[in-house]
């Protein structure tokens, strides 16, 4: 079985890995049967054959996305979060209008661009970047001041990626509540095994396991 993480630890070891073995044992595959592809997130929902079976990376439901490729069940209801460097005055905001007149950054075709756009409304123009790699690469610069990212994301972030990174908090949800997806190929033949595999996992208690463990039990205030 062919997956394609953006950052996940083939180990297992982080909370899309985890979910992605997982899933791949209740198909009936070892975890010695998994193969791990590099994909580029855009590339993920774009049209077109793919070099995977499954991609799990964070990939919001999104009905345009739906229409290019098959998009499970969610594996997590999340919030945008914003990012920044430790010991820096946007480190300190509170709330959602306190974000406005720092300088913002998010990756091309995300939804977390879109809600700098809709939600937060900066004074300054939001810099965009190809991936996320840039935008923590601008940040440790401190060409932003902060990037908005997802939850998980922001976890991952901070302890690997950034020079001296913090969470300034998670941003209050929008709307409809946010849902990862695992992205398959239109009309893939896995689809209804990946959707009956989650619910499993929802059902028994697993995945709200795999979850306290790599996600909530980190801690993040919240924005108002």
């Amino acid at each position: 079985m062919g997956l394609a993480p953006r950052r996940s630890d083939p180990s297992g070891e982080g909370f899309e890995s985890a979910v992605a073995y997982e899933i791949a044992k209740r198909l009936g595959f070892e975890a010695a049967d998994v193969a791990w592809v590099p994909v580029p997130f855009v590339q993920s929902f774009a049209p077109g054959d793919k070099p995977f079976d499954m991609y799990l990376t964070q990939v919001s439901y999104d009905d345009e996305r739906a229409k290019a490729v098959d998009l499970s069940d969610g594996y997590f209801d999340q919030n945008q979060t914003v990012i920044a460097n430790a010991d820096t005055p946007i480190a300190v905001v509170t709330s959602v209008a306190g974000l406005a007149d720092f300088k913002l950054a998010a990756p091309v075709a995300t939804t977390s661009y879109q809600y700098i756009v809709d939600n937060i409304k900066p004074t300054q123009s939001p810099l965009v970047f190809d991936d996320l790699a840039a935008a923590f690469q601008a940040l440790n610069g401190k060409q932003v001041d902060g990037v908005i990212v997802d939850l998980p994301t922001a976890f991952y972030a901070v302890a690997v990626e950034l020079d001296n990174g913090t969470i300034v908090g998670v941003l209050p949800t929008v709307g409809e509540i946010e849902h990862f997806s695992v992205v398959l190929s239109k009309d893939s033949a896995l689809t209804s095994c990946v959707n009956a595999a989650l619910a499993a996992m929802k059902a028994d208690g697993t995945l709200k396991t795999i979850t306290d463990t790599w996600i909530t039990g980190a801690g993040a205030k919240e924005l108002t």
